[in-house]
Formats: structure tokens, C-alpha cells, sequence
């Protein structure tokens, strides 16, 4: 008996440190807006990709809180849109195009009905004029690495999320965790995506062993993970990536 229990204590002990969160240290850790949370639906991408527009505009000094949920309303009026309402970074960047985005305070909810105009430091915006001032189009480019491509020409992703048949640049995976580093770095938005989920990157930081991470700002709300971010190791970047949309001037260097 005597053995039997020194034997649960000592498998209780190990499963509480396998429960424990890694302790990572931050390097870089860009501004961004308070985490969000997509609750049930599928619309990762909506928020990943409005959280790196938001990051791009805190390194710039200009603060802006962008609504899911005004996207996530206008795609009822897209007859291309799936059910299930899942799509890409680059479907966002089409759909506010077309459509405008409004703040965050102006729709705090997807069952409310959608603004017609932005109040914004004393002067009133369409939706589609607000959108231009937070992200001019052309101002993203998207992103891959498929070896079943030529590197460095557009692909269109094979992938039911793309229904907006958006082109991707098809880069060698190295060159594209260099350039998605880099932008991270220069405290750029970046969002990224594989093939079930959707964050945007915040920063990169470093395990106790040394080995490098993103910091990813995820839509689930601040109580899981680590109040919200999690942490995707290089090497799972390099398995798991499906795309990343950053803006154009970081990747050309300027």
C-alpha cells in the first residue's frame, strides 16, 4: 500500500508539471489592441487579420479597434460566402474593400444592425471611406511556401477558404520565416494562417532552451492560453503554415 501510494504521488506530481506553461522570454512584443473573442463561430481569420491592421497602426502612433462583427454581417450579402462563414486574411482585406469596416465601440456585436456612417475626431466617414484611411488598397501582400509551385510566381491556394480565388507569392519556406521574422521585428502586422486557424503575430520571444517563437495574438478570449497569446515554434511554423499577408512596404524592405 505503502508503495502504491508513494507511486500516485509521484504520478500526481509529474502530471501537475506537464500541466505547467512553458516559460518563454519576450524579445519583441508589438503593441496591440485588447484580445478578442470569436466564441463559436469560424471567423478567425476576420480577427487575425483585423488585429494585424491594428498592430500595423499602433507602431504608427494611430490607434484603431476594428469590428469582426461588421464583417461577419456584410458577407450575408455575398453569394460566394460559405455557410459556415470561414475565409482568409486576404478575403478580409477584399471584403473591406468593398464593404468598409467600422470601430470596434460602433458594432460590438453581430446581431446588431450595421453602421451607415464612422464618427471619427469630429468628422463622419461612409464605411468604405473609413476603410481606406486603416488599409489602402494594395497596401497587403499574401504569402506562401508549396513546393508544388514555381517559387516567386502567384499560386491561387487550393483551399475551400479561398473563395475569393486570391493569389498567394510562393516563396521557399526559408525565405518566407525570414521575411515574416523581420517584419515582426520591425514591429509590422502580420497575420498568419494555417490550415485550421488563424492569429495574428505580436512578437517573438525564446523558450528556456533557447529555441525561437512566435507570440501570437489568438481570438479565444483571455482565458486560455497565456491570457490570450500563445507561443508557435519556428519549426511548427515551417510544418504548419498555409499563408502569411503582411503589409508590402515591410516586404520590400522599405
Amino acid at each position: 500500500m505503502r508503495n502504491f501510494l508513494l507511486m500516485a504521488g509521484v504520478c500526481l506530481l509529474v502530471g501537475c508539471a506537464q500541466k505547467e506553461q512553458s516559460r518563454f522570454t519576450h524579445e519583441v512584443l508589438n503593441r496591440m489592441t485588447p484580445v478578442k473573442d470569436q466564441g463559436k463561430s469560424q471567423t478567425c481569420w476576420i480577427y487575425a487579420m483585423l488585429a494585424a491592421i491594428e498592430t500595423e497602426h499602433l507602431g504608427w502612433g494611430d490607434s484603431v479597434n476594428l469590428s469582426p462583427y461588421y464583417i461577419e454581417r456584410l458577407m450575408e450579402q455575398e453569394p460566394a460566402a460559405p455557410p459556415t462563414k470561414r475565409g482568409m486574411g486576404m478575403t478580409l482585406i477584399s471584403l473591406i474593400q468593398k464593404h468598409g469596416i467600422v470601430g470596434f465601440d460602433a458594432m460590438r456585436s453581430a446581431d446588431t444592425p450595421a453602421p451607415r456612417w464612422v464618427f471619427m475626431l469630429g468628422a463622419t466617414y461612409t464605411p468604405q471611406e473609413f476603410a481606406r484611411s486603416v488599409c489602402a488598397p494594395g497596401e497587403y501582400i499574401a504569402l506562401t511556401s508549396t513546393k508544388r509551385a514555381p517559387y516567386y510566381e502567384t499560386v491561387e491556394l487550393d483551399t475551400p477558404d479561398n473563395w475569393l480565388h486570391d493569389r498567394f507569392l510562393n516563396l521557399p519556406m526559408d525565405t518566407l520565416l525570414a521575411k515574416t521574422e523581420r517584419a515582426v521585428r520591425q514591429h509590422h502586422g502580420v497575420c498568419w494562417e494555417s490550415r485550421k486557424h488563424a492569429m495574428a503575430i505580436v512578437g517573438i520571444a525564446r523558450d528556456s532552451h533557447g529555441q525561437p517563437y512566435f507570440i501570437m495574438k489568438n481570438s479565444w478570449g483571455k482565458e486560455r492560453g497565456y491570457r490570450g497569446l500563445e507561443y508557435l515554434s519556428f519549426s511548427d511554423f515551417r510544418r504548419q503554415t498555409l499563408a502569411v499577408e503582411m503589409p508590402l512596404a515591410c516586404f520590400n524592405g522599405q
